[in-house]
């Protein structure tokens, strides 16, 4: 009797202990969660275990409030659902979070590129789940976080931004519908085109903006005002740019969602009640529809109807106008001629137009943004950046302005260029008599120091001679014969002050030279440094590429793109101005023996992200869609500080929105970099970018050329060998030892995984550029790669119709 009064008495207490060690905060790399068990944070705020959501029988690790347990804040395996009740996560010994299956494969894991002593997984009250060495506490020093990988919900202390450093984009996306967690069409994200700004995309499409910041609050969230609940953070840096927000009250459960209607909410729950009840709602009238009127119009909801157009403006397509169809907007009812009788009109109460396609500076005061604006031809509209007291910094708008509204409180003033003739004349009000305005005549033009444009424009007027104006004509004819005058965007230079300021193209200043030809090196007088890039009168390729390079290049903004800054067609020179690259091509660092000791393992990283970061925007989220069609190590230049930035646009091709492949009897591109469709065939389309670029990682991790690399093994090129090399599991055999080991295994690995999936042979294997950055920037399962394009080939096979010295070549295929 008294023994089985030990067993009743034990087996409960054994029970209570189990349980206990399963609702913990903690999760060792020696224990493990089974469906059933959960995670408790230690204020007993959050839970994370296995659900299902609605009625689905579908197993995700999730974690909710534990208030109310249907609301999911984060799913960790929202693409890969468990068939059954059969999950175990796990902390690995090298700290990893690894979700297996029933197969004991794994389904969803996390990525860390340092190693830990005691990892554990720890889930907190903030509800951020974190990978960590023991009881380190310094979020910097965490292994992993889902903060960093948002679903669909927004916590406070969470940030939505980018990591400008290690690339890695911090965005809420929805649920697939209210049953499926996989990632749905809405997105909430940062656009660090132009100015930051926050958006709402469906797919690729913005379909509405709540603008960029303004020191208050986004200009497109007039009602984002301090309140006694929440206080809000924008910080933006050179190495991150994010929003956040902290609750006043720790006590207070708020939360901001993306619904599968692409619908965003912020909730607080209520005690009183025990519900979550809408704080905000993103409210879904005409005038939150991104570009709703069009160019050069204002959305006004308490108006009928919505839309008029900024005074000083036409509807563009007045039948359609008149139809209530306002997406042509408006256009300039006396238009702008450069730089002659032009001056500036205010308006206020305005939601700011969209960003992308804008320039900023955090120091100018509005005197002088006025006047960068005025010299400048392409430039529209100016604003302060920070409107805090009497307002600071400076906004530059290039192009249309599109995506305003009209704020009866808490808009923003904007200053539009207009031709002096409509500053004068009053005009007729119409349907803008609600959007003030005041008459703005240009003062005086500041000068500044620092902006390299600026120092150009500021030493060509320096150099300005009694016939600039009959050199201007005659360049401007020059211009219309080549067919660049209507698309010119940038700054054309006149012959006398280039060539004075290259001391009459001096070898003294001369760089180098490529298949363009010489490039020189120019010191302005105001210290800024720039690049001449003159084509040579023997080059048999530089006519067309020159012309190529200054229609597209020149629309095109971005950190990781070479920046053009003016150019010469006079007296038949064809001539272009870069900003200058100190640190030359990358081809220089990682092909030397002596200087690729410099590129350690973090900067390599550093310059792969750069890279597909520069590739992404041109093939997504540019204003054009442009393929490069000859990326290689020599074309992408370094700044002072290492980061890369693609250049020389000669060969590039834009595609319309809808057009996914193209074909040429005309191959351009430089061998060992082309992809196989396009040198055996002609046909090049987004995917002989990602062919190009796969090539370049792996270069960049071997340290090899492509092209000039056979192994005494196996006589294969370098992608051939990294093939052969991965599927016998060897492939940590091909990192450059000048790397050093400040990295981990699995991370190397990841790296040429990458690489030898963006040179598999078919285009269609290959992932795009944002999946690539997506893998580069996340934990997620990669595809297995499939056998590389040229797996063949070795030097004796090679054509001799191609250059063998890296030199961009054109050969012609007879169809």
């Amino acid at each position: 009797m008294a023994e089985t009064c030990t067993y009743f008495f034990v087996f409960p207490l054994l029970f209570s202990l189990l349980e206990a060690s399963i609702t913990l905060d903690t999760l060792p790399s020696s224990q493990s969660i089974r469906d059933g068990d959960r995670l408790v944070s230690a204020g007993g705020t959050f839970e994370m275990g296995f659900f299902s959501p609605g009625s689905s029988k579908s197993r995700y690790v999730g974690i909710w409030y534990a208030i109310s347990s249907g609301i999911v804040v984060w799913v960790a395996n929202r693409d890969t659902p468990l068939n059954d009740h059969s999950g175990v996560l796990t902390v690995t010994d090298e700290g990893v979070l690894a979700l297996h299956n029933s197969t004991n494969n794994v389904v969803w894991s996390t990525n860390t590129s340092r190693t830990a002593e005691n990892p554990v997984a720890q889930l907190l009250d903030t509800g951020n789940l974190v990978v960590k060495d023991g009881n380190v506490d310094d979020p910097e020093r965490f292994l992993w976080q889902s903060f960093d990988y948002p679903c669909d919900t927004f916590l406070p202390g969470m940030k939505l931004g980018r990591n400008l450093v290690t690339g890695l984009d911090r965005f809420l996306s929805s649920w697939k519908n209210e049953e499926d967690p996989a990632r749905g069409e809405f997105s909430v994200r940062l656009d660090p085109r132009g100015l930051p700004q926050m958006v709402v995309k469906k797919g690729n499409t913005i379909m509405a903006r709540a603008g960029s910041w303004n020191g208050l609050r986004y200009t497109g969230s007039p009602n984002l005002n301090p309140n006694l609940v929440f206080v809000y953070e924008f910080v933006m840096n050179q190495n991150e740019v994010y929003f956040e927000f902290k609750l006043v009250n720790p006590s207070v459960f708020l939360r901001y969602i993306i619904k599968p209607s692409g619908v965003g909410q912020r909730l607080m729950w209520l005690n009183r009640t025990s519900s979550w009840e809408p704080f905000t709602t993103t409210q879904a009238d005409a005038c939150q529809r991104y570009a709703f009127c069009g160019a050069y119009a204002a959305c006004d909801t308490d108006n009928s109807p919505a839309c008029a157009c900024l005074e000083g403006f036409l509807p563009k397509s007045p039948k359609d106008w008149k139809s209530v169809d306002w997406s042509d907007g408006c256009a300039r009812r006396t238009p702008l001629v450069c730089n002659i009788g032009s001056g500036f009109r205010k308006y206020t109460g305005l939601k700011l137009p969209d960003t992308s396609s804008s320039w900023f500076n955090a120091t100018l005061s509005l005197d002088e943004c006025q006047g960068l604006c005025l010299r400048n031809c392409s430039c529209t509209a100016y604003s302060n950046l920070d409107i805090r007291g009497k307002g600071s910094g400076c906004v530059l708008w290039f192009g249309k302005l599109s995506d305003i509204a009209l704020y009866s409180q808490g808009g923003q003033e904007l200053y539009i260029k207009m031709a002096s003739s409509e500053l004068e004349n009053n005009g007729k009000k119409g349907n803008t008599s609600k959007i003030k305005r005041a008459g703005i005549i240009a003062g005086a033009v500041a000068l500044v120091n620092g902006i390299l444009t600026l120092g150009v424009i500021s030493y060509i007027r320096k150099k300005k001679s009694s016939f600039k104006g009959m050199a201007k004509r005659r360049q401007e004819k020059d211009c219309e014969n080549e067919g660049l005058k209507e698309d010119m965007e940038l700054p054309i230079i006149d012959l006398t002050t280039i060539a004075n300021a290259t001391n009459n193209f001096s070898t003294n200043n001369k760089l180098g030279e490529g298949g363009f030809g010489p490039v020189y090196k120019v010191t302005l007088p105001e210290g800024q440094v720039i690049a001449v890039k003159r084509l040579s009168m023997n080059s048999g390729q530089g006519h067309k590429e020159f012309i190529n390079e200054v229609k597209l290049i020149a629309k095109l903004q971005h950190r990781n793109l070479v920046k053009l800054l003016g150019c010469c067609t006079e007296e038949n020179e064809k001539i272009l101005i870069y900003e200058y690259m100190p640190n030359k091509s990358l081809d220089s660092f990682i092909f030397d023996q002596a200087k690729r000791k410099l590129l350690d393992w973090r900067k390599r990283i550093d310059i792969i992200g750069g890279i597909a970061k520069g590739l992404l925007y041109l093939h997504e989220d540019s204003r054009l869609r442009v393929i490069h069609r000859d990326l290689k190590a020599s074309n992408i230049l370094l700044d002072m500080k290492m980061n890369p930035k693609i250049s020389d646009f000669g060969l590039a091709r834009s595609f319309r929105g809808d057009q996914i492949v193209s074909r040429t009897h005309r191959i351009v591109g430089t061998y060992g970099y082309m992809s196989p469709e396009y040198a055996v065939h002609g046909q090049y389309s987004v995917k002989s970018d990602v062919f190009s670029f796969g090539v370049l990682v792996l270069e960049i991790l071997s340290g090899k050329k492509n092209r000039g690399f056979c192994h005494p093994d196996d006589h294969l090129n370098l992608l051939g060998h990294a093939w052969r090399l991965w599927i016998v599991d060897r492939a940590m055999e091909l990192i450059d030892e000048s790397v050093g080991d400040a990295h981990t295994r699995s991370e190397v690995l990841r790296l040429i995984q990458v690489g030898l999936l963006c040179v598999q042979q078919r285009p269609e294997d290959r992932p795009n550029m944002s999946s690539v950055v997506l893998m580069l920037s996340s934990e997620i399962l990669l595809p297995i790669p499939r056998q590389p394009g040229f797996y063949a080939d070795s030097p004796s096979s090679n054509n001799a119709t191609y250059s063998a010295n890296g030199i961009s070549i054109s050969t012609f295929e007879a169809r």
